[in-house]
């Protein structure tokens, strides 16, 4: 999308999507079924990876120190060693 809508804004326009007709209502499903999509492990950084990063920068809560620590929760064989 271009823009972004709150949850609350998406769900007024699913219902306005079910009751217009039956392809509309099958656009209703699908943008339902995305807003329930979500990782489990979204803006979650691994305590292992949080603490190896807070040794390897001198700033914790940066936009580098908070990169690294989730490209190591990605893939931490390649970050701790």
């Amino acid at each position: 999308m271009a823009f972004k809508l709150k949850n609350k804004q998406i769900k007024e326009i699913v219902n306005q999507l079910r009751t217009a007709s039956k392809t509309h209502a099958k656009q209703a499903d699908k943008i339902e079924s995305a807003m329930q999509l979500k990782s489990p492990m979204k803006g979650k950084i691994s305590e292992p990876c949080k603490r190896a990063a807070k040794r390897k920068f001198k700033v914790w809560p940066s936009a580098y120190a908070s990169g690294w620590g989730v490209r190591c929760t990605r893939n931490p064989r390649k970050f701790l060693k």
